[in-house]
């Protein structure tokens, strides 16, 4: 009975220091990410005043977390497509998340600040993602690591399982992740699976990984479906092209045409992003999106470095770097007009 009491004990000793060390990039980021000014809206006044179209302001920066978890998913894609997965950094996806954050933090301060319920989002999510990622490296970098040592080259599974991973990644810059069929991929793989070591051991590991992630994204489908989605659609406010023009480009709806602009509504996410990139190769600009004047973009290039950065680090996979930047929207359509060594990436809505 002792022995089983002592053991009971190391549990949950090992249990809480898991928890803690989960938990220790929440601490510091409230206790050092805070930022030096004052919460404030500032001095712009929108155009767009309908509360249902207008956004925070501090949501471009915020909004950035939740993509770094996509970014590095198709990371991991990137790199299992010719390498295994134990070649994936894992530990650095998860420091890339939580070093992000603190810049981002300290400069929504100055856009508005950043709301108790928007902080436990992001908290939840930056450690589910860092749990995830924990334990995808305890198993690839041990007994995943192991299989490959008896395969002299890619397995059948290990070559879908890239192919799953890169559609994973391509389904999450527009749909939000518990809408996946993770069991039409465990069947997939049942079905291609080959007797070869590497093979059965794949099928076990995803298999039992795309089934704990399919029971998940049920409560979580369940739970949205409760509070209610986020809005798939936003208002912006433009000029320097015809409304006519407008409506002829596929993704606009004109909504009206004021003093200040045209009114246009479109959908969010990585359709927002190809979209402007589209008005940029017209005369247009933009006033503002969704009420605001500011807004963050991501893009990438071979400097580690880039001016007017707010946070800059290597991808995996790629041999690039990805650069976080700020501008007023008035700038953005000029701005993605003149980027020379960089490459557009993402545009971060509201």
């Amino acid at each position: 009975m002792n022995l089983v009491w002592a053991w009971i004990k190391r549990l949950f000793l090992i249990l809480v220091t898991l928890l803690a060390l989960l938990l220790a990039p929440v601490g510091y980021n409230e206790i050092a990410c805070r930022g030096l000014g004052t919460p404030t809206t500032g001095d712009y006044a929108s155009i767009i005043t309908d509360p249902v179209w207008q956004r925070a302001e501090s949501r471009t920066l915020l909004t950035y977390p939740e993509w770094h978890i996509v970014h590095a998913y198709d990371d991991y894609a990137r790199v299992i497509a010719e390498g295994d997965p134990h070649n994936f950094r894992f530990w650095r996806a998860i420091r890339g998340f939580w070093n992000a954050l603190c810049p981002l933090t300290e400069r929504a301060v100055d856009m508005g600040g950043v709301t108790g319920e928007t902080k436990m989002t992001i908290y939840t999510i930056g450690v589910s993602f860092s749990a995830e990622m924990a334990l995808k490296a305890a198993y690839e970098e041990t007994l995943g690591r192991f299989t490959t040592w008896m395969r002299a080259a890619h397995s059948p599974l290990d070559d879908l399982s890239a192919l799953q991973a890169r559609d994973y990644a391509t389904f999450l810059q527009q749909t939000p992740w518990y809408k996946y069929d993770f069991l039409a991929d465990e069947a997939e793989l049942a079905s291609a699976a080959t007797d070869v070591p590497r093979d059965r051991e794949r099928l076990l590991a995803l298999g039992t990984e795309y089934r704990a992630k399919a029971a998940y994204a049920e409560v979580i489908a369940s739970a949205v479906e409760d509070i209610g989605a986020d809005a798939l659609r936003l208002r912006s406010i433009v000029t320097g092209i015809g409304g006519a023009a407008l409506s002829r480009m596929d993704g606009i709806a004109v909504v009206a045409e004021r003093t200040e602009g045209i009114e246009i509504e479109t959908d969010r996410y990585r359709v927002f992003t190809r979209l402007l990139e589209r008005l940029a190769e017209t005369d247009a600009d933009l006033v503002e999106i969704a009420g605001n004047d500011e807004i963050l973009f991501t893009a990438i290039s071979p400097n580690p470095t880039e001016d007017g950065a707010l946070h800059s680090f290597p991808r995996q996979g790629y041999g690039d770097y990805r650069h976080l930047i700020l501008v007023p929207v008035s700038d953005l359509l000029d701005t993605i007009r003149g980027l020379s060594d960089l490459t557009l990436e993402h545009v971060h809505d509201y």
